[in-house]
């Protein structure tokens, strides 16, 4: 127990300083890539916590590594449109003015179901309030309203002012 504590708290300081150190992209979810990294971060956290063999050394080069590693792909993915194309996806449009793009979302495994939740989510009403559905890279929808609900929510926050 002692060892969770004591390790436990270094680790938490750690991480907290080396993020803030790299900078907010670090735990960004903006594609599957900043995902995975998240969630091996925390893997690798809980790991060096629990796991006695583990030298403090070794837990903290191991957090280190990744954490860099994703520095250095976020910066190279910045600068060079070649590297991040090759590392990301592109977002694809799976609604469109009153049509499911059966292709797209074929292709990206996503049902009409999901799509008509994540309207739903969104607050609109039906799908007949949609402009267009954007698959993201990070896996979420973008709802696109339709300029006719748009103007109706934006003519709604004047009133509220």
């Amino acid at each position: 127990m002692l060892h969770t504590l004591i390790y436990g708290t270094i680790y938490y300081i750690f991480i907290v300083v080396l993020l803030r150190v790299s900078g907010k992209r670090s735990l960004s979810k903006l594609n599957s890539f900043d995902f995975i990294v998240t969630i091996a971060l925390g893997s690798i956290f809980a790991t060096v916590i629990t796991d006695k063999s583990i030298s403090l050394v070794e837990g903290l080069a191991m957090i280190s590594i990744l954490v860099v590693l994703q520095f250095i792909i976020t910066f190279l993915s910045s600068r060079f449109d070649g590297f991040n194309k090759m590392i990301k996806s592109e977002p694809t449009l799976v609604f469109y003015k009153g049509e499911f793009l059966k292709k797209r979302m074929k292709k990206e495994r996503v049902a009409e179901d999901e799509i008509m939740q994540a309207v739903k989510n969104s607050g609109s009403g039906s799908m007949e309030e949609v402009a267009a559905v954007v698959l993201e890279t990070n896996g979420t929808f973008s709802i696109v309203k339709s300029e006719g609900e748009l103007l109706k929510e934006i003519g709604r926050s004047v009133d509220k002012i």
